[in-house]
């Protein structure tokens, strides 16, 4: 059996219409006017292993949005630890980038160029894609300068590629190789549609698997790092899970869609609503709600401060209940992990908010960002560290005081209901 690579590239797709155009069906002017806003991104990385995925000295695609501004967007893996910034445009002209902001989340960068006669792609609406259309796909494959693929969108609302993401895929079979993060989805209207941010692949090149961000995220999240330089994410306030099929009948349900709230957390806007443990979301805005994951991903890509209608099962009957959610901006945040061979790692005592609090005593790992030490030891954002050496750990000040900087070290941590032993070396 060949072993399947997930393989982090991204590239432009423009969903277009064959026109006639000198006596044949082409592409031709729906290229010409997409390609001018398609820049290529270099990068100079701090410390740290490079992306096996990216040609040295060409890390990717990029779209620009806004040429008054001069904003590019394009894939956060692309620009994650940057220290220096190059933007190039289709006619060779160079721009050392400023970076607005980045969401590990959902793999979007926004960037800043000085904005000198460029040509942007205006975001379209991307729940209007269907299952079908046209695309061709435009990057800067394997550092050979730009290039366009063609193909079709294969499907719509793919997810689960990571436990930490906000993902809504739009798939595509349009040839992707590695060089091309970044990039757009255009449609017939030469409206952007989607920015592309990896592909699944047995032997890491094209293989048909391609898949877009579909751009009515990207313009959520844009908009927010432009007004705030983050994305202050909505949070509901529940600890929640899928509908167990062998409990369908004793929580008063005729199927296992839905989501299970498990857990309300204090003074969340859960709790102001009236939202209970024990209740099942089946609707979310006049929107069926499948699954837990599909309820988190919703709510995740809203905002704070956004008001949301929920269709709750209680005790088998139906009930309304209207919710303004909270922004991840009034989360408790952690501090920076005091040894260096935990980088990258944010920690806190563990809180009343985290779904262990009462069932263990530890730290609990509030974030961590990808490709860092933290991350390559084990570490996972949620996780919850009781032991050091084999010695317990009741708070941080425990933790710093058991840890010892350029020392290896283990860790015994709480994730869900399992324990891992982790070596930091």
């Amino acid at each position: 059996m060949k072993k399947v690579a997930v393989c982090l590239v991204g590239i432009v797709l423009v969903a277009v219409s064959l026109s006639a155009h000198e006596g044949r069906l082409t592409f031709a002017p729906v290229l010409a006017e997409a390609t001018p806003a398609v820049v290529s991104i270099q990068v100079e990385t701090r410390g740290g292993r490079a992306n096996p995925w990216f040609n040295p000295g060409s890390a990717g695609s990029g779209v620009i949005i806004d040429a008054r501004q001069g904003h590019v967007v394009t894939n956060h893996h692309v620009i994650a630890r940057a220290e220096k910034i190059t933007v190039t445009l289709k006619d060779r002209r160079s721009f050392q980038a400023a970076l607005i902001g980045s969401d590990p989340a959902t793999d979007i960068a926004l960037l800043e160029i000085e904005p000198d006669d460029l040509q942007a792609l205006p975001l379209g609406d991307s729940d209007e894609l269907a299952v079908g259309d046209l695309v061709v796909a435009i990057g800067n494959p394997f550092g050979f300068g730009q290039t366009a693929t063609s193909g079709i969108v294969s499907a719509l609302g793919r997810s689960g590629f990571t436990r930490e993401g906000y993902e809504d895929f739009i798939q595509t079979d349009a040839a992707i190789n590695r060089g091309n993060s970044g990039g757009a989805l255009v449609d017939l209207n030469g409206q952007l549609v989607g920015i592309n941010s990896l592909i699944v692949s047995p032997s890491g090149v094209s293989a048909g698997l391609g898949f877009a961000v579909p751009a009515n995220i990207v313009r959520t999240v844009t908009g927010q790092l432009v007004e705030h330089g983050e994305v202050r994410r909505g949070q509901l306030g529940v600890i929640i899970g899928d509908v167990p099929p062998a409990n369908v009948e004793l929580l008063g349900l005729t199927s296992d869609q839905g989501a299970l709230v498990r857990e309300v957390v204090e003074d969340s806007a859960a709790e102001a609503a009236g939202i209970e443990p024990g209740d099942v979301v089946v609707m979310l805005n006049d929107e069926e709600v499948v699954d837990a994951n599909d309820l988190r991903n919703r709510v995740g890509l809203a905002s704070g401060g956004d008001e949301v209608e929920l269709l709750v099962m209680r005790n088998g009957k139906a009930k309304m209940i209207e919710a303004t959610l909270g922004s991840s901006a009034d989360a408790p945040t952690g501090r920076p992990a005091v040894v260096a061979k935990l980088a990258g790692a944010s920690l806190r005592d563990l809180s009343r908010q985290h779904r262990l609090f009462g069932r263990v005593e530890g730290v609990e790992v509030v974030t961590v960002e990808s490709n860092t030490l933290a991350w390559g030891h084990g570490l996972r954002p949620g996780d919850v560290i009781v032991a050091v050496n084999g010695r317990p750990v009741g708070s941080l000040r425990d933790f710093q005081a058991q840890v010892a900087d350029g020392d290896p070290f283990s860790m015994l941590v709480q994730r869900n209901l399992r324990q891992l032993f982790l070596i930091v070396d």
